[in-house]
């Protein structure tokens, strides 16, 4: 089967796309796609540690503890030992990290509306539940 027939080189080729243009929206901001993330996640969960921070973002552990490694030398997010878990850190922004993260958000909300506008409201109802489908097919399919 030709590449350019297969599902997966159109969704790859619609994931960089967006990743690109989340790219080019934050640099203002000072901000990766995935500081971006890990700010997004802290700021609707605050204390989660970096093992559940890194499952939502979709990232290894390793890579989310650089993330937040570079977050932290930057002053946007604070980690301290967990009340009764004295090996887990709890992440948290700081007042900079809010302000940082809200302005980020403003400019990634741009490029989601401008991807939304692009579809009717029954279209992206479809493309969601598509979506949905190939990565509730995809999690359960093992390679042999």
């Amino acid at each position: 089967m030709p590449a350019s027939e297969r599902l997966g080189s159109s969704i790859k080729l619609a994931e960089r796309a967006l990743q690109g243009a989340k790219h080019a929206a934050l640099k203002p901001a000072g901000l990766t796609v995935p500081q971006y993330a890990a700010l997004l996640f802290l700021s609707e969960k605050p204390g989660i540690s970096a093992a559940a921070l890194a499952r939502s973002c979709g990232v290894t552990p390793p890579t989310m503890n650089t993330v937040l490694k570079n977050l932290q030398e930057r002053g946007l997010i604070e980690r301290t030992p967990h009340e009764w878990h004295r090996n887990v850190l709890e992440t948290r922004l700081t007042d900079q990290g809010r302000a940082v993260m809200n302005d980020a958000d403003a400019r990634a909300i741009r490029v989601e509306r401008a991807l939304a506008a692009e579809f009717t409201d029954e279209e992206r109802a479809t493309l969601v539940a598509l979506l949905g489908r190939c990565a509730t097919l995809l999690d359960s399919v093992r390679p042999d």
